[in-house]
């Protein structure tokens, strides 16, 4: 059974195709915190997949829970933070998958108590 404790840094189609404009995204990221939780969505694991294309950046996006209460701010900030720190247009799209607690960025789980 492989350890995913330390899971990495997820790689996204736009480390790839926009390196330049993938780390930008990560920094404006960064700065949208769970409010309950404390972390940043990047470190919760929740942003799954950017890419950038002529029309704009697509974020796919999982929540920690289905009906999380702060899910459409976190959403509506991720949005705007990517876009004011891109001026590209920018478009959240929800992953039908669940989030997991080893979605988490190495380490950040641990401090939780989570594995």
């Amino acid at each position: 059974m492989p350890d995913d404790k330390a899971a990495p840094t997820l790689t996204w189609q736009a480390d790839t195709t926009h390196p330049e404009q993938a780390k930008k995204i990560r920094e404006a990221l960064r700065q949208v915190l769970d409010p309950e939780i404390g972390l940043s969505i990047l470190q919760l694991g929740l942003v799954r997949e950017v890419t950038i294309a002529e029309e704009g950046i697509l974020l796919r996006m999982v929540l920690t829970t289905p009906f999380c209460p702060y899910g459409p701010a976190l959403i509506e900030m991720a949005r705007s933070r990517v876009e004011e720190a891109l001026g590209l247009k920018t478009r959240v799209k929800l992953a039908p998958e669940s989030w997991r607690p080893s979605m988490m960025e190495g380490g950040a789980g641990e401090a939780w108590g989570l594995f």
